[in-house]
């Protein structure tokens, strides 16, 4: 018998939109769900030959401009340090990363996982605009149950440790 409950839709967040949020949305599209991801920064950064020096893009830049530009730069090292193979795989998932304050609206979501304590602030900023001008306008404000890992995480431990 097929299942007729609805289908839940997900949001991967972390802040550069590069390695956790995709390795997340890459694994849960494999297993069927209908998934989003998403960064909080003001831009894409990659490491770069030193901590001073990082490679910077623009959200939207698609996955394979980067490696393109990656590889002509200096492929030993992107590829010694993972950077390359982490496009790749971002690539055959989807064309580019999107930025959560510029794509909110993608929404409405059923649930929204976020990777660290910083990008949850930022989530919960954008919901609260989204939210204020739900109020003050005739639109419905999509809810979301928003969720850190870490926060995920404590609470499995304490509830193991019982």
């Amino acid at each position: 018998m097929k299942d007729k409950s609805p289908k839940l839709r997900y949001a991967m967040v972390c802040s550069s939109k590069q390695n956790r949020s995709m390795e997340a949305h890459s694994l849960l599209q494999r297993n069927g769900f209908d998934v989003s991801s998403y960064g909080t920064r003001a831009h894409v950064k990659l490491p770069g030959p030193s901590y001073h020096e990082p490679n910077i893009y623009e959200f939207r830049t698609p996955y394979h401009k980067m490696y393109d530009d990656l590889l002509r730069k200096n492929p030993e090292l992107y590829k010694r340090n993972g950077i390359l193979p982490m496009l790749k795989r971002n690539m055959s998932v989807k064309l580019a990363p999107q930025r959560w304050q510029d794509n909110a609206a993608d929404g409405p979501f059923d649930v929204v996982l976020s990777f660290e304590d910083r990008v949850f602030d930022a989530i919960v900023d954008v919901l609260l605009v989204m939210f204020n001008r739900a109020a003050l306008s005739s639109y419905s404000f999509p809810c979301a149950n928003v969720i850190t890992l870490l926060q995920a995480f404590h609470i499995s431990k304490r509830s193991s440790s019982s």
